[in-house]
């Protein structure tokens, strides 16, 4: 397909679990309702294949991207759909985020079997996460609870939940909405309890940066609001070096034309206090999103927090 010409044919890379196909499936939609025809190539990526240990350990969240990167470098596929949680705060050289989408809920959900809500736990109950950011924030709240990791899909998750593994887990709202599964949420997290991970609840689509034919079919999707306020949560943590190795939160809402931005970092070991900031500004383009964002983290290190150096830019 020649770059510069109005695609007809569009091929959409993508994981293979539940959501990841529902999130495809939904893109799909919405491309074919314009015209356009649409095939989707599912894929396994290394995050996966590796459940036995935490992201923090095994090479991040771009474990989750990286072979639906391979097949737009090779040509096999022209976009692909992420949860843009999942997407490295740095794009490699060649790559662009080519729309944002209106977001879902955004925040946290508590699950459980036999119990109503976080505080309802009993004193040492097993709750289950591999997040960073959402094990230092519990323990902020219930530090007598046990924290124990829990990977795999979310289908995956809820099974280990329902097998007694755990007396409850945590896991994004958006998802279990997505998928029809809304009944299996007994408590949602106000932000000001369980801030949010930076573009939570959002879809990102992702394309070789030389494709402004793509860029162009996949405007009428993009969610402006929904863009800038994520930007601004990304430059957080791009700002502090962040990656799922680094307990982080980072989440936006936009009030009459200003964005206030919280975030918020933890010790996991539990020696340093939990460090929050915010800060809030008038924002309509993603240059003023992301100053916002480098002023809360600069604000988060000032309070005590440790961010890792940013990785230098790809040549």
């Amino acid at each position: 397909m020649n770059p510069t010409s109005t695609p007809s044919n569009i091929v959409i890379a993508t994981r293979e679990s539940r959501l990841a196909m529902w999130q495809a499936e939904h893109v799909q939609a919405l491309l074919q309702a314009r015209g356009h025809t649409v095939q989707l190539l599912g894929m396994t990526t290394k995050g996966d294949q590796i459940l036995d240990r935490s992201l923090s350990k095994v090479g991040g969240k771009g474990l989750f991207v990286k072979e639906l990167e391979t097949a737009l470098e090779e040509g096999r596929a022209h976009i692909a759909v992420h949860s843009l949680k999942d997407v490295p705060m740095e794009l490699p050289p060649g790559f662009a985020l080519a729309c944002v989408m209106e977001r879902e809920d955004p925040r946290d959900a508590f699950v459980s079997p036999a119990h109503a809500s976080l505080a309802a736990l009993p004193q040492g109950a097993v709750v289950g996460t591999s997040s960073l950011r959402r094990q230092v924030l519990l323990q902020a709240l219930r530090p007598d609870l046990r924290i124990e990791p829990l990977r795999g899909n979310l289908d995956t998750r809820l099974r280990k939940l329902d097998e007694g593994q755990y007396d409850a887990i945590v896991l994004a709202a958006a998802g279990l909405k997505r998928l029809g599964l809304e009944s299996r949420i007994r408590a949602t997290f106000e932000p000001a309890d369980m801030l949010p991970a930076a573009g939570q609840g959002a879809l990102g689509i992702e394309v070789r940066s030389d494709r402004q034919d793509l860029v162009d079919a996949l405007a009428p999707l993009a969610d402006q609001t929904t863009w800038l306020t994520v930007a601004a949560e990304r430059a957080v943590s791009r700002a502090m070096g962040g990656s799922c190795s680094m307990p982080l939160a980072a989440h936006g809402t936009f009030t009459s034309g200003a964005l206030q931005l919280d975030a918020a970092w933890g010790d996991t070991e539990g020696r340093l206090p939990l460090v929050r900031a915010q800060a809030s500004a008038p924002v309509t383009t993603l240059a003023q999103a992301e100053a916002l964002g480098l002023a809360i983290a600069q604000r988060l290190r000032e309070g005590g927090a440790r961010g890792a150096e940013p990785a230098a830019p790809q040549a």
